[in-house]
């Protein structure tokens, strides 16, 4: 997954040559490849390569860590030795939300340090800052050359981000007011264009050059990112079409749908764009903010638990996060048979104790890195960054 990207849920390619499972598992030929290792007697699988990123857009909150953070974890534990995983800090796509350099530096250090936190072994992944291999932006410009203008002005996060785009007023205030975009608006409608930049509209250029400079096979998403590796197929293919087979078309790597909701407005998915600091949760949140968070957590005065993510949303989302967090596995269902004569008090403390305590060394972990130092970080970038261009470097030169 490349986390911090989004488009429609409804926007799901079919495709004969990838095939959506339910689990994060290679797929080749529409056959599942297990992730364990096999025997030595045992026909080996076909190397695979499987590539994510995710954007330094600050320390990521709940929704982050469960939708693909312990998904590439699972991944690198799992995976057999022939299995290549690279995870990168895709600091040039972070650029499109004009950070200050200072605050960018300090989101890349945040970003890697949690990725180190949450257990991801820089001796068994290569991770690496996307800047740092000028390989990435290279291969960008060779694919926009074959890349459809009017295939890019249908990818649906350039009319929604289009559509988002806030006009400010006034230093302190942003108002909500959206363009008019029609569905059918091309790239350089006056409309369209007004106040967008270039590198909205081409970063899924960016996006496939990232995947495809390394051979990507496997690609670990959501379904709200699948359009994007379908697109990456496209270039590949276009690609292929002119020069010869030279690059691998990736294939879904499809994680389990767990959509975290915004604790104010539990109608929306948790963001870190939200404007109130107390819609997330953060991975390095102390108890205290986490009580706090909690306790303040949009929820209804309805008396008891009941699971109805339709008529009790916040509810909903309390149980759904205290159910991925459970160490029992229990559903939903289960948690308001056994937290059912709990008052939404007892019960809020209860998510706050358990989201705590499943965090807690990931918490301390972190902390420790920051406070070790800059060294380990910028060798852990140093050294991945080497792996990644000799990795990438292979690509290009053919």
């Amino acid at each position: 997954m490349f986390t911090g990207f989004k488009h429609s849920r409804n926007q799901i390619f079919k495709s004969p040559k990838a095939t959506l499972i339910p689990s994060c598992l290679p797929v080749t030929n529409g056959k599942r490849l297990s992730l364990q290792a096999r025997s030595s007697s045992a026909s080996q699988p076909p190397s695979q390569i499987i590539f994510s990123g995710i954007q330094p857009t600050g320390v990521p909150h709940l929704g982050n860590y469960l939708g693909a953070l312990q998904q590439w974890v699972r991944l690198q534990d799992n995976a057999p030795l022939t299995t290549k995983l690279i995870f990168s800090i895709v600091d040039l796509h972070a650029i499109t939300a004009q950070p200050s350099g200072e605050q960018l530096r300090k989101w890349k250090r945040e970003t890697l340090a949690i990725l180190l936190a949450v257990g991801l072994d820089p001796e068994r992944s290569i991770i690496f800052y996307q800047s740092d291999v000028p390989a990435h932006s290279e291969l960008m410009w060779i694919l926009s050359c074959t890349s459809s203008m009017g295939y890019l002005s249908r990818m649906t996060q350039w009319k929604v981000r289009i559509r988002s785009c806030k006009v400010a007023t006034t230093p302190a205030h942003h108002s909500q007011s959206k363009l008019a975009l029609p569905d059918g608006a091309l790239p350089f409608d006056r409309t369209a264009t007004a106040r967008s930049k270039l590198g909205l509209f081409s970063y899924p250029v960016l996006q496939a050059a990232d995947i495809l400079v390394h051979g990507a096979t496997c690609v670990p998403v959501g379904e709200d990112q699948v359009q994007h590796l379908e697109f990456a197929r496209e270039c590949a293919n276009n690609f292929n079409s002119m020069h010869g087979a030279v690059l691998t078309e990736p294939h879904v790597l499809l994680s389990p749908a767990k959509r975290i909701m915004s604790l104010k407005q539990p109608a929306q998915k948790m963001s870190k764009s939200h404007e109130d600091p107390r819609s997330r949760i953060l991975l390095t949140d102390s108890h205290e903010d986490l009580q706090h968070k909690i306790r303040l957590a949009l929820t209804d005065s309805i008396s008891g638990l009941s699971y109805d993510p339709l008529a009790r949303p916040g509810v909903a989302n309390l149980l759904s996060i205290l159910s991925h967090l459970d160490t029992h596995g229990r559903s939903c269902e289960e948690l308001v048979r056994s937290y059912g004569t709990m008052s939404m008090r007892e019960f809020k403390e209860e998510v706050a104790r358990r989201i705590s305590e499943s965090f807690a060394d990931i918490r301390d972990k972190y902390e420790r890195i920051m406070t070790g130092g800059s060294d380990t970080l910028e060798a852990t970038a140093s050294e991945g960054a080497k792996r990644a261009a000799m990795n990438a470097h292979k690509k290009l030169k053919l």
